[in-house]
């Protein structure tokens, strides 16, 4: 036990020597857990955010920003002039739009009413807005020229005393024909598909236990570079001279970076749950059992890679780009069923396929110690056959 408690203390105190390693243990992981969820997240509101000044605050005014606030295409943000050119210079925004002083009843009956609008150049979403706020316009001018209409009619009847008595009438009008409008029955119905999605999705969750079996899963597959390394230097040879058995060295090395996984995998389920919110601790039986078997499914790759590869550059090279590969095209960056038949298919001969989707299935689709227990197998498996292979041609030199 003092041999393999020794093995694993000179482990740990050369994978941590240098500070880097913190970066590619916790830091990346964290840095791209968060990345990949953010980006996977659904956009909870697409309306184009239009920087506006109202600086009349008439009725017609005030007609045009409710009925622009009720727009589906964009969302009116209320600033200050000089906010507003600020936020523009620094495009913060995609279009900016000013109501002036004399945007009033007088000016539209008129055909003298104009809104200025400031638009970045050659942007999509400024194009957008400007039409959504020309249509807008465009209705309240027409409720305007209702209550002119309806001013005129009334003036046949009954001449108005007072100016400001038939501005009052226009207004009513106006007012009457807006809440007419708003509360018309709809021309066109939608329905909205109530079919479930086939595919859970939880972009948090994906994202979470995706970049565990990663970032795992690479250091374990570089057992093969400490292997390699020791055969390079001639200190495994004289490791094996000491009282120590191949067994007892093979155990001590295996094991001493399948805790140092563990406690990694562990740091980042505390990340994941506590940031995040994942449901880490739902299962904790059938999150556990997963979790040791796919460390074990790791470190036996690594063993049997370190069984082929002569150097500890060319460990290094090829553990990086098999764990990127497989974490790839196993759903652990996206999910598996967004790939082609064939590659969902080929992924099942990957023992990160089957890491990821056994934590899913406790995250996402709430399954228990009995719904993991065929990954767990197939893990299991290809640990044994792994392991076998590093055994067997598991070299002093």
């Amino acid at each position: 036990m003092k041999k393999i408690f020794a093995i694993f203390r000179k482990e740990v105190l050369v994978r941590f020597a240098n500070k880097s390693e913190w970066l590619y243990y916790l830091i990346l992981p964290i840095l791209f857990t968060l990345v990949i969820s953010a980006a996977s997240e659904p956009i909870q509101n697409s309306r184009i955010t239009v920087l506006t000044t109202n600086q009349a605050n008439s009725a017609v005014a005030n007609l045009l920003m409710d009925d622009l606030s009720r727009s589906q295409v964009i969302n009116l943000k209320s600033v200050t002039t000089a906010e507003g050119i600020n936020l523009m210079k620094q495009r913060s925004a995609s279009a900016y739009l000013v109501i002036p002083p004399n945007f009033d009843l007088n000016a539209t009956e008129g055909g003298t009413a104009v809104v200025n609008l400031q638009e970045l150049p050659n942007n999509l979403n400024a194009m957008s807005a400007a039409q959504a706020i020309s249509a807008s316009v465009g209705r309240v001018s027409g409720l305007v020229a209702i209550g002119e209409l309806a001013a005129q009619s009334a003036e046949k009847i009954q001449p108005f005393a007072l100016p400001e008595m038939r501005t009052q009438f226009v207004n009513e009008a106006i007012g009457k024909a807006s809440a007419s409008l708003n509360t018309s029955p709809a021309r066109l119905s939608v329905v909205e598909a109530s079919t479930t999605d086939k595919i859970p999705y939880d972009p948090r969750a994906n994202s979470s236990a995706g970049q565990i079996v990663t970032w795992v899963f690479i250091p374990l597959f570089g057992i093969a570079a400490s292997f390699a390394y020791e055969r390079q230097t001639g200190t495994l040879k004289r490791v094996l001279v000491t009282p120590v058995s191949r067994s007892t060295y093979l155990f001590g090395m295996i094991n001493s970076n399948m805790v140092i996984a563990l406690g990694q995998m562990i740091l980042l389920m505390i990340f994941g749950s506590l940031v995040m919110k994942v449901a880490w601790w739902r299962d904790p039986a059938a999150i556990g059992i997963i979790l040791v078997a796919s460390i074990l499914s790791a470190a036996a790759l690594g063993t049997a890679l370190g069984t082929f590869v002569k150097t500890e550059a060319q460990a290094n090279g090829l553990s990086i780009m098999l764990g990127m590969v497989m974490a790839m095209l196993s759903g652990c960056w996206y999910p598996i069923e967004l790939y082609p038949l064939a590659v969902q298919n080929a992924s099942k001969a990957l023992p990160t396929r089957w890491a990821v989707q056994g934590m899913l299935d406790v995250l996402v689709r709430g399954q228990g110690v009995a719904g993991i227990l065929p990954e767990a197998g197939i893990l299991v498996g290809f640990a044994v056959i792994f392991f076998a292979i590093g055994i067997l041609r598991f070299k002093y030199e």
